[in-house]
């Protein structure tokens, strides 16, 4: 009976992500000559053959069923599904940005296909999340709170590995804190000509509330205030080419640990809670490609193999 409960649960978890099962597989089942287990007392219930369980599967109970929790609220996942990827995930799916209820005024018709390929992308883009140096973490005010020596000679690794690669980078955003500036002003100087723009979205803060949690405890209006701004970030900045867009950009994110976790997990569809089950070292580069097609890729998470050991912290 245990092993029976023990699968109920496991399929009522599995209900609570995305999918309700009704049935579990379990091992092979003592033949009775009938389709229902003895109850205590002896006696049998009948079960209509409708709902009778095919050989080696367990029903779940309705009331279990019933008492499982609903799938979290962050994604929209149509039930009956198993792995799901949101095509329209940043809302720049071609259909979705079309009116279709407007009509060629000549035919009438709708020129759908002429419509979807005005608003195509083209072209790749590449997001490379750097997150800031080693800094003063004695600094009472974010002013103080300054690249360490070693942090400037982790932002000068950074900058060179990032020249090394030979790209033509677009454009360097970067949190308005002093620790990401001083590390995007160092990066720079391997990049010249890449203008810079400073935005207080990407700013260090506390996404959402990790699971599993941690026991350093947060109220939760401070992810409530955190969460909206660096999920505005997440909107404005992590999502598919312009279809005016023709070639293939690359583009430079200089920000903070829990801002880039919780970036890739919301990228890559995964569960946002779990950011905090990710480390990332200072100066690091973590890469993510997005393709015309909306597809997302991470090609390196939390890269730090061009720094020295010596080098490397994650303060």
């Amino acid at each position: 009976m245990s092993f029976r409960r023990a699968l109920a649960l496991a399929a009522c978890g599995l209900a609570g992500g995305s999918v309700l099962f009704s049935a579990v597989a379990v091992g092979k089942q003592p033949a009775r000559g009938g389709d229902a287990e003895p109850r205590p007392g002896g006696s049998a219930a009948a079960v209509p053959p409708a709902s009778a369980a095919p050989p080696g599967l367990l029903l779940l109970p309705p009331a279990a069923a019933a008492s499982c929790p609903p799938a979290p609220g962050w994604i929209e996942r149509p039930a009956g599904t198993g792995g799901y990827w949101d095509s329209n995930w940043d809302r720049r799916e071609p259909l979705a940005l079309i009116n279709l209820k407007k009509k060629n005024e000549e035919t009438g018709e709708e020129e759908l296909a002429s419509r979807l390929d005005h608003y195509k992308a083209k072209a790749t883009r590449h997001i490379f999340l750097i997150r800031h140096s080693q800094y003063n973490l004695d600094g009472r005010a974010d002013k103080d709170r300054t690249l360490t020596p070693l942090g400037r000679e982790q932002a000068e690794l950074t900058g060179h590995r990032l020249a090394s690669l030979g790209l033509k980078f677009d454009q360097i955003i970067h949190s308005s804190m002093t620790r990401a500036t001083e590390t995007t002003e160092i990066i720079s100087k391997h990049l010249p000509g890449v203008k810079k723009i400073s935005t207080d979205l990407l700013r260090e803060g506390a996404p959402i509330e990790p699971d599993p949690p941690v026991s350093h405890w947060k109220p939760e209006a401070v992810y409530y205030e955190d969460g909206a701004r660096i999920e505005a970030a997440f909107r404005n900045f992590i999502h598919r080419a312009d279809a005016k867009q023709e070639e293939d950009s690359y583009e430079i994110f200089v920000c903070h640990a829990n801002v880039i976790r919780y970036i890739v997990c919301r990228a890559l569809q995964f569960p946002p809670e779990g950011w905090l089950r990710m480390s990332l070292n200072n100066g690091s580069i973590t890469h993510l490609v997005i393709r015309p097609n909306g597809r997302v890729a991470l090609r390196t998470l939390g890269d730090t193999g061009f720094m020295p050991p010596d080098k490397i912290t994650r303060t």
